[in-house]
């Protein structure tokens, strides 16, 4: 197993920021791709953003110029900045791992995080 702990969740208004933070405690950190997905209530969860080592990133066309994924590779951690957020991004927000590319299909991936609560109200 790869621990891998999201935080940074809450409650924010529309057109709110937040920024989730995801650590990677394994010593695999530094050649994982990383990927932030969603699963709102009733739905399935969705792919949302992803980060290479080099730091080439991929995003969902639903969150494209409103959130921005990022790596500290010293820290062992990922970011995801939301910004101009919506209700329609209420969901909890998972982080994802693998040394091979996964793409944005959920179950391709094996590493998860318990996963943190993003709720934005009207």
């Amino acid at each position: 197993q790869v621990p891998v702990v999201e935080s940074g969740g809450g409650l924010v208004q529309t057109g709110g920021s937040l920024r989730l933070s995801c650590v990677h405690s394994g010593r695999t950190f530094s050649r994982s791709i990383m990927a932030w997905f969603r699963q709102a209530a009733g739905k399935e969860r969705e792919f949302v953003a992803a980060i290479n080592p080099s730091g080439a990133t991929n995003y969902a066309d639903s969150v494209k110029d409103r959130f921005a994924i990022s790596r500290d590779n010293a820290k062992n951690t990922i970011y995801l900045q939301l910004n101009s957020l919506k209700p329609t991004d209420t969901a909890v927000y998972y982080c994802a791992a693998d040394v091979s590319l996964r793409g944005p299909v959920a179950a391709l991936w094996n590493f998860w995080g318990q996963g943190t609560q993003v709720t934005v109200s009207v």
